[in-house]
């Protein structure tokens, strides 16, 4: 059962699309139901969107980028940081609500209300900041003139694990370099992307720019927008699979893509290490966000000497873990977000048993309401187990061993994902070595969070293309063009 302040709080969002400025109902007539994952309750339906909405929403992206794209970068910087100022004020909504549709627990959705909002923050203050030059040509004939332009109408698709930041992360660089838009968020946690809309239309983002469908046919809404001629931008956050299928459709329009897919991330732990360091370190770069976030650790490569101290530091902290509802004071570990979730951690647990594997702790999902699974540490995995290649997404730390900084680079590297890795090392020069040998986007080093809205977020090999925060992120929805002029002075 919701409480009076969460029933209050799921009135404020609407329960409609956001198409042209208006919210409207679907043209399908269906809906979609939005469950707590703590208990498995209902909180809320609204409206699934069909192929013909989808189809307003981009007519309306459309329509609205002429004069958008013409919009000066101030008053787009502006109209972002006035929705900055009212996500502060209401923080405690937004936290709530992503407890309530995610299962998080409440002190880390609030962490995600001041990450996702340093979006807002950040690309208010790049859009002033797009640039060009102008300068000679080499043999003096003639001036060159580089500038960017907004690329167009582009189609974003967010995941369901972060609700907030993953829409901050794109809808704000997006309208800080002048392009409108089509939002599809998770059918599982759509409820903070609406509310988040009513902030933008309160800042006075005009009617076109921003526009969201929720559906739960993703495929069948998303491939006529993809197809669209008008669209000239897809990013999407998920799995590499729907990935690597997104970019077979969009290659059809020749479409600039922003893809972050999968992760496998290594934590390596050298001998050396800060071993307090690397314990609290490994605590975040596992168990936030209940380990469902494409950052988390997923293979933790610890020296051979040190590994047994490693394990029994980290069996205790993760025992001492509550198991809630995310609202429940004191809890650390919420739900995962549906039964295929739990599922999945189960079946690579026991496949790391049955190949040799010792359960320290945990192992279990736990019987009742809500789709909830022990907090766990499994060791001695052996190579070829099926937690070492595929992406956990779930409260399981996974323990093997190396022997020497070889050993460590090659199995850090033995997969086909490249997001983020973690280095726990007191080594100067190793860690410069490891910074150039290690095969991710992005690294921690003697860090187990290293997310941050002035950085760029990306990875390489499957893990995606592109780049999204930082003045990388901009770029990302800007074309670069040139234009020669004759020397003036001629």
């Amino acid at each position: 059962m919701t409480s009076a302040t969460e029933s209050a709080l799921l009135a404020k969002v609407p329960d409609t699309l956001f198409i042209g400025g208006a919210w409207v109902e679907s043209t399908s007539g269906r809906s979609l139901d939005v469950q707590d994952p703590a208990t498995g309750v209902v909180i809320k339906t609204i409206a699934d969107a069909s192929v013909e909405d989808g189809a307003r929403a981009m007519d309306a992206a459309a329509e609205a980028q002429e004069s958008w794209g013409a919009t000066p970068a101030r008053v787009r910087g502006e109209i972002l940081r006035k929705t900055f100022d009212l996500l502060q004020e209401r923080k405690e909504d937004f936290a709530l609500l992503m407890t309530l549709e995610m299962g998080k627990p409440l002190s880390e959705a609030r962490g995600e209300v001041g990450y996702g909002g340093e979006f807002l923050r950040w690309f208010s203050e790049e859009a002033v900041r797009i640039g060009g030059h102008y300068g000679a040509n080499p043999e003096g004939t003639g001036r060159m003139i580089v500038t960017h332009l907004p690329v167009g109408p582009s189609f974003l698709i967010t995941p369901w694990n972060f609700p907030l930041a993953m829409a901050t992360r794109k809808i704000a660089p997006a309208i800080a370099a002048g392009c409108t838009m089509v939002v599809k968020p998770a059918a599982l946690t759509p409820l903070t992307t609406l509310y988040l809309a009513t902030l933008l239309e309160e800042a006075g983002l005009p009617k076109g720019v921003l526009n969201i469908v929720t559906t739960s046919k993703s495929g069948e809404l998303s491939s006529p927008i993809i197809a669209d001629p008008r669209l000239r931008k897809l990013s999407f956050t998920g799995s590499t699979p729907v990935g690597v299928s997104l970019l077979k459709e969009a290659a059809n329009g020749v479409l600039r893509t922003s893809m972050e897919l999968g992760g496998n991330a290594p934590f390596v732990v050298f001998e050396d290490a800060d071993l307090d360091a690397a314990v609290d370190g490994a605590m975040l770069a596992k168990f936030r966000n209940v380990g469902e976030a494409c950052t988390a650790a997923n293979r933790f490569i610890v020296h051979e000497s040190i590994a047994d101290e490693f394990a029994i530091r980290v069996t205790e902290k993760v025992k001492a873990m509550k198991i809630g509802r995310g609202t429940e004071d004191g809890v650390t570990i919420g739900p995962l977000i549906n039964a295929a979730a739990v599922k999945k951690a189960s079946d690579l647990v026991d496949d790391a048993v049955a190949r040799g594997a010792t359960v320290l702790t945990g192992g279990s999902a736990l019987e009742g309401e809500g789709t909830f699974y022990e907090p766990t540490v499994v060791s001695g995995v052996a190579a070829g187990s099926d937690i070492l290649r595929e992406e956990i997404f779930g409260p399981v730390l996974s323990i093997i061993t190396f022997t020497d900084e070889a050993d460590a680079v090659a199995k850090a590297n033995d997969t086909e994902y490249g997001l983020v890795s973690y280095v726990f090392t007191k080594d100067l020069a190793r860690g410069q070595r490891l910074i150039e040998s290690i095969q991710t986007g992005m690294m921690g080093l003697n860090v187990g969070v290293l997310s941050n809205a002035a950085a760029p977020f990306g990875g390489v090999k499957q893990s995606g293309i592109g780049r999204e925060g930082g003045s990388e992120g901009i770029g990302e929805y800007l074309e670069t063009k040139y234009v020669l002029t004759p020397n003036p002075f001629a």
